[in-house]
């Protein structure tokens, strides 16, 4: 279908496209296999730009828009979602940056992330902290010009590798989400140390661990706004980021569906191509249709973000809940189709599957989504 996408978001996914034929798809097996941090890839997308496209201009960026980043991520997702994480997940831990920094903050870190010389992570989730995100208990304690940060953090995406983190954590635990504050945190600094590096079912390329702080000194300069806001920088965060991981899921999807069309049609049995049966074209209908119905939503809801609209919760639930609901059954679908050599991994279509279920659980699971869009919608009904 045709967007009306301007010429410079036809420039971003054209852009994005070409790296993700020519030095993604390639290498994409090779990087499951290994659980390697693709850095020569992240040098590629630095180089072509991407990286701007979630910081201002007048940071270093090139005039971000929330749809150039799904465009951008839809490409690379298409070819390998663990890949096009790393990318999206440095955007997750600018963004917060880029909403509640001050311009001093702003001038320091944004651009060498615009750069792409630095990739950024976002630390939230706990042992016991995962959907519910108030429930943290790593403590930031206030010691004359500096905080004290102690506790730890896991499942963070870009973990290790990231040289820039956003860092939630408690200042006051008398006042539950209200006492939560956001820190810029930097690699290297005493007392801020890895946890083991997770071996995944899925996006595999991407670098998944555990943040440990034992007495971390952080300035006071690195707090973000100020102190209570961290639950907001958190929610307002996320309402930006998930289209990200909606167009995450739906480049998956479209990933696997090129599989299965291209499988089905080169496929024989019975004397015809499998494509030629009436049962997998019905597959085939369903699974594009789904596809397009996602894209159309993720695109909507990036729109309605990018044109200032304040109260976006829903809609990005929305999107990135039905994309990624989407992104599982037409990856299922596709290894289906495959049959047999749909399980192998000498296949991409197995790679897609499990690739494709990690975006039904991160920035909120699924379930989550729905109690945000239905909460809202009663809300909306009281008014």
């Amino acid at each position: 279908m045709d967007y009306l996408l301007t010429d410079e978001h036809k420039m971003v996914r054209e852009l994005a496209r070409k790296i993700a034929d020519e030095k993604i798809r390639p290498v994409a097996a090779k990087y499951d296999q290994t659980e390697e941090y693709p850095w020569e890839i992240m040098k590629v997308i630095a180089e072509a730009g991407l990286f701007g496209l979630f910081v201002p201009e007048e940071y270093g960026g090139i005039s971000p828009t929330v749809l150039g980043l799904c465009l951008a991520t839809e490409e690379l997702s298409r070819a390998c979602g663990g890949i096009a994480v790393c990318y999206a997940a440095s955007a997750l831990g600018t963004i917060p940056i880029v909403l509640f920094g001050s311009e001093e903050q702003k001038k320091k870190y944004l651009p060498d992330l615009a750069a792409g010389n630095r990739v950024a992570a976002f630390a939230v989730t706990e042992p016991e902290a995962g959907s519910d995100a108030s429930a943290i208990k790593t403590t930031a304690k206030k010691e004359g010009d500096h905080y004290l940060l102690n506790g730890v953090k896991h499942f963070i995406t870009n973990g290790g590798d990231a040289e820039t983190y956003v860092v939630i954590a408690m200042t006051d635990k008398k006042k539950g989400a209200r006492g939560a504050s956001a820190f810029i945190v930097e690699k290297g600094w005493p007392g801020f140390e890895f946890g083991k590096k997770e071996e995944k079912m899925g996006i595999r390329a991407s670098s998944t661990r555990e943040l440990v702080f034992t007495d971390c000194r952080v300035p006071a300069e690195n707090l973000l706004a100020r102190e209570g806001m961290g639950f907001i920088v958190t929610m307002k965060t996320f309402d930006q980021s998930r289209p990200g991981v909606a167009a995450q899921a739906l480049g998956i999807a479209q990933g696997a569906l090129d599989v299965a069309v291209k499988y089905a049609k080169e496929r024989h049995q019975f004397g015809k191509p499998i494509s030629a049966f009436q049962g997998l074209q019905w597959m085939l209908a369903d699974m594009a249709t789904q596809i397009e119905a996602a894209r159309a939503l993720v695109y909507a809801c990036a729109r309605e973000i990018d044109a200032g609209a304040k109260d976006v919760a829903k809609d990005s639930a929305m999107a990135k809940m039905y994309a990624s609901d989407v992104a599982m059954k037409v990856a299922t679908d596709a290894v289906q189709i495959l049959g047999g050599y749909g399980y192998m991994r000498d296949y991409p279509a197995e790679k897609y599957m499990r690739d494709a279920k990690i975006t039904q659980i991160y920035e909120g699971t699924n379930q989550i989504q729905r109690n945000i869009i239905a909460l809202q919608l009663i809300k909306e009904t009281a008014k």
